[in-house]
């Protein structure tokens, strides 16, 4: 009997694919997955004549496993050169990859574009206006209003510069080392995130965790939220954005240890200064976090220098990231402007 076909869908890190390709494999499916057909350990639907299996780039052993007949790449771009190459020697009919076109990476420096056996694809929202849900396309066309370079990449689909990014640098890691756990969030309702995370600090490095990122939570909702993740009342650190001291305030009677973090003139940019102290690290499931690090910068002025100003889209994690590192450093006596 002749083998199945076996397609491989890959992405940076496990979270991601089961975050992404994996959730957008059972939308499409929608009624026709079923679950006797799909190895939740192993991560492969089996359809009658083709396989799919899901997994990581992050793990070398799959990079140099088994072959396979056709690969789909989930935002190529987000992964080292060498783990392409290493999937696409061991894929015997062809390679399909994405990206969002952020800022040129090795397929450019590679010069994979000439590659006469190779197709390259421009596609926009334009051309899935029939599977975007239409409040998606409402989000994404007001951020191209108030950003340039979103509008460049997320709408037009072309080359973006990430100039300016106010962290450069970080890498990831499976899960928080262990240590004195601390906590930085930054509020939101109708059109911002609401966004907690979990840091520690041991030695020179800074590790941190996405925990909430998400629109209409209420205090009382965050309060719950809190409780359910395991944050200790009267006794976890909390820091939480100085301009809202009613939620802060409300938060409290909950219980917990929630403090503003210092404001004043200039304390948005100390802040700033004060996490690119560290050696910077995400928790591989945190997804938005690793998305707003790539993305958040500063803002250009009319000549093209750039201003203290950031990309709202891309700031509430590290707002919160931020409110942590300058609350638990507890500098106080001078006025801040946050």
């Amino acid at each position: 009997m002749k083998a199945p076909l076996l397609i491989s869908i890959v992405s940076e890190s496990m979270p991601h694919i089961k975050r992404g390709c994996l959730r957008d494999f059972q939308k499409i499916l929608n009624g026709a997955f079923r679950l006797d057909r799909f190895n939740r350990t192993d991560l492969i639907y089996s359809f009658d004549y083709v396989k799919m299996e899901f997994f990581s780039a992050d793990d070398p052993a799959k990079q140099r496993g088994a072959r396979r007949d056709i690969l789909f790449f989930n935002e190529v771009n987000n992964n080292p050169y060498d783990a392409f190459r290493e999937l696409d020697a061991r894929t015997r009919l062809c390679m399909i990859a994405d990206w969002n076109p952020t800022s040129e990476f090795w397929f450019h420096e590679q010069g994979l574009g000439n590659d006469p056996d190779s197709a390259y694809i421009h596609a926009t929202y334009k051309d899935a206006l029939n599977v975007v849900p239409p409040e998606i396309i409402k989000n994404i066309l007001e951020m191209g209003k108030r950003d340039p370079n979103w509008a460049n990449v997320y709408l037009e689909g072309k080359l973006g510069k990430i100039e300016g990014l106010v962290y450069p640098s970080f890498e990831q890691e499976d899960e928080l080392p262990r240590g004195d756990y601390f906590y930085g969030l930054d509020f939101g309702f109708s059109t911002d995130m609401t966004a907690l995370i979990r840091c520690v600090i041991t030695g020179d490095q800074l590790s941190c965790q996405e925990l909430i990122y998400e629109k209409g939570l209420t205090n009382d909702m965050i309060a719950n939220r809190m409780t359910e993740l395991g944050i200790h009342k009267n006794y976890d650190e909390i820091f939480a954005d100085a301009a809202e001291p009613k939620s802060i305030e409300e938060i409290k009677r909950y219980g917990f240890n929630i403090k503003p973090a210092s404001k004043g003139p200039g304390s948005v940019e100390f802040g700033h200064q004060k996490v690119r102290q560290y050696k910077l690290y995400w928790t591989k499931d945190s997804l938005n976090g690793i998305k707003e690090q790539r993305n958040f910068r500063y803002i250009p002025d009319k000549d093209g220098k750039l201003t203290e100003k950031t990309t709202h889209n891309f700031s509430h994690l590290m707002d919160a990231r931020r409110y942590a590192v300058m609350g638990k450093a507890e500098y106080r006596g001078y006025a801040f402007d946050i």
